[in-house]
């Protein structure tokens, strides 16, 4: 949610108990949790309501995943994604909202003093601001860039037509899950990451495995060396970027999924008294409150956790803590150790909690069954994956009952379903070896935490857990 100048008008609307800025997933939480607690709450958007993950992100990009996966062709998978999105933003548009007890407002808002808002020179005053304006696309300063129609995830999604080739500037999540969906639809697909491996914030393990999906599919993958240079290489409209190692990648498209920057450029946060880090994203305590009282911020525009559900959590959080009848006593601190999230490749990685290297100081010890050890990855033809659980010691009670888990990395076609068993034991801070005591139904994919389980406790398969070390033992 950014701010444009614009007439000032005199007209004051409120006070109201909340305002909320911004009607992506953390604002449309934040916004219905004020109105379950009964204050009067308005929600200000620039935009349609959804925000990125149902217009530009989730939606669009996990329909084309499935359609691709599915075999359908470009064309009718396209369909497919925007009748999908429609479908969703029916269920959180504005009159949805305002059936619900929240007040929308569309138009730009800005801060014009402490608590007040100035939308399109309305303006706004409430008791307690939560901000949600959200992130947009990261564009890098490579020379040359700006001259070439690239696309980000703000307009990929309105190709109509499949690309011959594609190059993707990007191997996290965002370039990897659409590399994959390209190049089933067809598409001649080669990813560019500067890192020496895909997916470097995951465990090395799930690189590995999904370069090597990547090489079976006929995927181009480039590392360790930066692009310096974008230009149109030729009158047939053929993108080539140039790499700090000497090579050249050419395409008919450029898709940019370096990351993300938060959308404050217009906030005049400033005037709000709310500080922004040196990236420009608001500075919020472990509660989301920012440095202007009353004041909270939610969601990608905090720099954490850049993910929906994360963002929808922190909207409802905040409100809690605004309105915490014992003050600052009741409220409840935004806790990411336990929030997993997904890559959705095939086969899915999905992870929650720490790394084995990040384990490390933590005394984790690590187990690891590869899915060739597992019956239903056997049947199904899929062991190209691993379940990976790290599991510490306990506060006084140190080993007993195996610890507490502190981490998983599971990578297997149903991966994104399989981390909440292992998200819900760190929740509820479980010991480690209720899930080797969970009988499982046999034969799942599940069946695999049970097996990493028990090795806290004894060998299993010839595997007994082991010592985190960085870099993780192979």
């Amino acid at each position: 949610m950014t701010g444009r100048p614009g007439a000032e008008r005199a007209r004051v609307v409120g006070p109201y108990d909340l305002a909320v800025i911004g009607g992506g997933a953390g604002g449309l939480a934040a916004a219905r949790a004020g109105a379950r607690h009964g204050l009067r709450t308005v929600l200000v958007s620039d935009g349609a309501l959804g925000g990125d993950c149902t217009f530009t992100g989730c939606v669009p990009s996990k329909t084309l995943i499935e359609a691709a996966a599915e075999g359908l062709p470009f064309p009718e998978a396209a369909a497919r994604m925007r009748a999908v999105v429609s479908q969703v933003a029916a269920t959180e548009d504005a009159g949805v909202l305002r059936r619900e007890g929240v007040e929308v407002v569309e138009g730009w808002a800005r801060f014009s003093g402490p608590r007040a808002l100035s939308v399109d020179g309305q303006s706004i005053r409430a008791k307690v601001v939560v901000v949600a304006t959200g992130s947009r696309p990261a564009v890098p300063p490579i020379t040359g860039l700006d001259a070439v129609d690239f696309l980000t995830n703000e307009t990929v999604f309105d190709l109509e037509e499949l690309p011959g080739s594609i190059a993707i500037l990007g191997g996290g999540a965002i370039g990897c899950e659409l590399a994959q969906a390209f190049r089933r639809f067809g598409s001649k697909v080669q990813v560019v990451e500067g890192e020496d491996r895909l997916l470097p914030r995951e465990e090395p393990e799930a690189s590995a495995v999904l370069a090597g999906v990547f090489a079976a599919e006929g995927i181009g993958v480039h590392l360790g060396a930066s692009v310096e240079r974008v230009e149109q290489a030729d009158l047939g409209g053929a993108i080539r970027l140039e790499r700090s190692d000497g090579s050249s990648i050419c395409a008919e498209m450029l898709l940019v999924a370096v990351g993300r920057r938060p959308a404050t450029a217009g906030l005049d946060a400033e005037a709000g008294g709310i500080e922004l880090d040196e990236r420009g994203f608001v500075r919020a305590d472990r509660f989301l409150a920012t440095s202007a009282t009353g004041v909270y911020a939610v969601g990608d525009v905090t720099g954490r956790l850049l993910f929906t559900h994360a963002a929808d959590e922190m909207g409802r959080l905040a409100v809690r803590n605004a309105t915490a009848r014992l003050g600052r006593f009741g409220r409840r601190a935004f806790d990411t150790s336990s929030i997993p999230w997904v890559t959705f490749c095939d086969p899915e990685i999905a992870r929650v909690g720490l790394t084995e290297a990040e384990a490390v100081e933590a005394g984790g010890r690590v187990a690891f069954v590869p899915m060739s050890e597992v019956d239903r990855a056997i049947a199904a033809g899929r062991t190209e994956g691993f379940v990976k659980l790290i599991a510490g010691p306990r506060p006084l009670l140190r080993g007993t009952g195996g610890g507490r888990l502190l981490g998983a990395t599971i990578v297997a076609p149903r991966a994104g379903e399989m981390i909440h068993e292992v998200a819900l034991a760190m929740r509820t801070a479980m010991f480690t070896g209720r899930l080797a005591q969970a009988v499982h139904a046999y034969p799942t994919w599940s069946t695999s935490l049970r097996q990493a389980a028990a090795q806290f406790f004894m060998e299993t398969n010839g595997r007994r857990a082991r010592p985190a070390s960085s870099p993780p033992v192979r």
